[in-house]
């Protein structure tokens, strides 16, 4: 089955938190690193978050702050949680809405009713099955898919070996704090042995923050 290359896009502090224990986590990295992610939509056939990003930031999605297209936005919605106020279920264009084949009916018609494209997708483990949702993107034109999270989203992801590359934003900040959300979660490796490796291949000052890209496997020596 042919799927898009993916690229995840995390944004984290130095002690790799994305919001604080309270949650807030606008915004963690500086200006010059927000027009670099623009950048990275304007770049990519569709951009995808989780429905808990959703309800959390409650995102545009679009590109704003450089000159390009804006990607066709993507939500994993297992239960159809969007928000009929979301920014993503009434500012065009339309959002995808991908779900599983057990959410309600009448939660699709009225999303539909705002716009949104609802793709009713085989489950895994009761969630959207990454694996057949990269697999209809495919079949609907995206070859270039950005993923810009949350966590499990992230960690699902890496967890089904669908990360082509990762790009990490970050912040000379530490926000400690019991229960702060970190970058990835998910399945996550059993032993250090045994976690995914990634070879930088490159490394950018942006204002104040770093950026890192790395890509699946190390590099012969």
């Amino acid at each position: 089955m042919s799927r898009p290359s993916v690229t995840l896009k995390l944004a984290t502090t130095l002690d790799g938190r994305i919001a604080t224990h309270e949650g807030q986590s606008r915004w963690i990295t500086g200006e010059e690193a927000r027009r670099v992610v623009h950048e990275l939509r304007a770049g990519h056939d569709a951009v995808l978050v989780g429905i808990g990003t959703v309800l959390r930031d409650d995102p545009e999605l679009t590109v704003r702050h450089v000159t390009g297209r804006s990607p066709t936005r993507v939500v994993l919605d297992s239960h159809l949680h969007l928000p009929l106020s979301s920014r993503l279920a009434h500012i065009p264009p339309a959002t995808w809405v991908l779900t599983t084949e057990d959410a309600p009916v009448d939660r699709e018609e009225r999303l539909r009713e705002r716009g949104a494209v609802v793709i009713r997708i085989p489950e895994s483990g009761g969630r959207v099955d990454l694996i057949r949702t990269a697999g209809v993107l495919a079949e609907r034109g995206v070859t270039r898919l950005l993923v810009e999270g949350g966590p499990q989203i992230h960690g699902a992801f890496l967890d089904a070996g669908l990360a082509d590359r990762i790009i990490v934003f970050v912040a000379p900040k530490v926000l400690g704090g019991d229960g702060a959300p970190s970058a990835v979660a998910g399945l996550g490796a059993e032993t250090p042995d045994g976690a995914p490796l990634f070879t930088v291949h490159r490394v950018e000052t942006l204002g104040g923050d770093v950026m890192l890209e790395a890509r699946p496997g190390m590099e012969a020596t």
